[in-house]
């Protein structure tokens, strides 16, 4: 499958939003209308009628869900056109039958998909499926960018702030899968005239040298040099690879990875928090993360979460 192109100068031409008609999904709706009209991007907006619940009901009860999406989208389509939401926007709402990651799959395929937004929460429909294996399917396999919005975000978009957007927050461990989301994240902040915050956790206590703990004795000490370390690191693979002009900040934390995470989003406030993740292992979202500490992160974060698959290129 082909890997996201790329952001340049934070270009997106097309965004796909996965909706379920619940209360929640309208969060990453707004949001996804925000962004294609900023970006003057395409907008498809898509519901999957599941085959799993209905398919055991029978044919009959699957193509009475249908009739009543179609119903409920072209009332949603009627209330958009309304409030002029959809005003100056090139759009499509897109209803389909059957699995719901696989259709997901196709629209992204069929339609060039530069972006994915979905919800984290909602009591029926893909809001509901969003939180098993739809979402991991959506994270490993989609080849585009994803952003989801979780209940930690504002209603709004930050887009529509009239003042300059706070901080974008990059987490990273260094390695080439989260390393893979680093064009994306200076490419957006440039593109929005923010500050691009780079975020490196350390384990809070020695960890083992070839099956060895660290014999120094001083933890003070052994934070230092580990800093001292990444900063080296943060050099080399962040500072050196992203445009000039780019505004960067590097902080290192110690503590469990995805807690520290979730905290520099609250305590910076930040608009946005990009993920790099590893599609190579299964159950292995993020190349320090496992599936669940991302799930956690997605859904406990305080802004969108961009979320990049695949491997870095070569530096």
């Amino acid at each position: 499958m082909s890997r996201p192109r790329p952001a340049e100068q934070g270009e997106v031409k097309s965004i796909l939003v996965a909706y379920d008609f619940s209360d929640v999904s309208r969060k990453p709706l707004h949001h996804a209308l925000t962004i294609a009209r900023h970006f003057g991007a395409e907008l498809h907006l898509a519901y999957v009628v599941s085959s799993i619940g209905y398919g055991i009901a029978g044919p009959e009860a699957l193509q009475l869900a249908a009739e009543a999406s179609q119903r409920d989208g072209q009332q949603l389509e009627t209330d958009l056109l309304k409030s002029r939401a959809l005003a100056g926007l090139e759009y499509e709402f897109v209803i389909r039958e059957g699995d719901v990651w696989e259709q997901l799959e196709f629209i992204i395929q069929q339609k060039q998909i530069d972006a994915i937004v979905v919800g984290t929460h909602g009591r029926e429909g893909l809001g509901r499926l969003m939180l098993g294996s739809v979402a991991e399917q959506v994270f490993r396999q989609a080849n585009c960018l994803v952003l989801t919005v979780g209940p930690g975000s504002q209603e709004d978009s930050p887009i529509e702030k009239k003042e300059p957007l706070r901080p974008f927050l990059f987490a990273t461990d260094f390695s080439a899968a989260s390393l893979r989301a680093l064009p994306y994240a200076a490419s957006f902040a440039n593109h929005f005239g923010t500050k691009l915050i780079v975020l490196h956790v350390l384990p809070a206590a020695p960890v083992r040298e070839a099956f060895h703990w660290s014999k120094t004795g001083d933890l003070n000490r052994m934070r230092e040099e580990a800093q001292s370390a990444s900063q080296k690191q943060f050099e080399e693979h962040v500072a050196h690879n992203v445009p000039s002009g780019t505004k960067l900040e590097f902080l290192v934390k110690f503590g469990i990875a995805g807690e520290e995470i979730l905290e520099t989003c609250r305590t910076l406030k930040g608009d946005l928090l990009v993920l790099g993740l590893n599609c190579a292992v299964y159950a292995a979202a993020a190349s320090h993360l496992p599936w669940i500490k991302v799930h956690e992160i997605v859904c406990g974060a305080s802004c969108p979460v961009l979320t990049v698959k695949g491997s870095a290129p070569s530096v």
